[in-house]
C-alpha cells in the first residue's frame, strides 16, 4: 500500500471515527497495514495527522472553488461553505484540525508543513489587498465559530452569530 492509499485511508478512518487520541498502532491495525509503514510514509503520528488535515483542507479548497462556480454571489459562497463546515459528521474533523493547528503553533516536529497549509493556500485574491484582507476574515470567523461550537456545544448560538457576520459583511 502506497503513501496516498493510507493517506486516503486514513482520512476516511478519521471521518468515521476521529483520530485525536487514536495511537499509530490502532490506526495501522484499522486501515490494515503496520505502523511502520505509516511511519516509513509519514515519519511521526503528527505527521501522518498534518498530512490528513492537509488532505482534507485541499478537499475545502476544491469544494469551495466548485461551490464559488456556481453561486449567485461571494455570499452564498460564504453560507454554503458554513454549512458544509457545520455538517454532523464532520465534527471529528474540525476537532483534529484545531488540535493539528496547536501542535503546528507550538513547533511539534512532523507539523512544519501544516503551519504553511493553514492558511496561505486559501489567499487567491491575487494583488487585491481588500479581498484577501475579507478572505483571511472569513476563514478567521469561521474557524472561530467551529472552535467555539466545539467547545461549548451551543450550535444555535454559533449558527446566529454567522448569520451576523454574514449580515455585517453585506452591509
Amino acid at each position: 500500500m502506497g503513501r496516498q492509499d493510507l493517506l486516503a485511508d486514513a482520512v476516511s478512518y478519521g471521518r468515521a471515527h476521529g483520530l485525536a487520541g487514536t495511537t499509530l498502532r490502532q490506526l495501522a491495525d484499522a486501515i490494515g497495514t503496520s505502523h511502520r509503514m505509516l511511519l516509513y510514509h509519514f515519519g511521526s503520528r503528527e505527521g501522518l495527522l498534518a498530512a490528513v488535515v492537509a488532505e482534507v483542507e485541499a478537499g475545502e479548497r476544491r469544494a469551495a472553488a466548485a461551490m464559488a462556480a456556481d453561486a449567485r454571489d461571494a455570499d452564498e459562497v460564504l453560507r454554503r461553505g458554513w454549512d458544509r463546515l457545520r455538517a454532523a459528521d464532520r465534527a471529528g474533523e474540525e476537532r483534529l484540525f484545531f488540535e493539528l493547528a496547536a501542535a503546528a503553533m507550538q513547533g511539534t516536529p512532523g507539523t512544519e508543513r501544516l503551519r504553511a497549509e493553514l492558511v496561505d493556500p486559501w489567499m487567491t485574491d491575487g494583488d487585491d489587498p481588500l479581498a484577501s484582507a475579507t478572505r483571511r476574515l472569513d476563514i478567521a470567523v469561521m474557524r472561530g465559530l467551529l472552535l467555539d461550537v466545539l467547545v461549548t456545544g451551543d450550535g444555535d448560538g454559533v449558527d446566529a452569530a454567522f448569520e451576523r457576520y454574514r449580515a455585517l459583511r453585506r452591509s
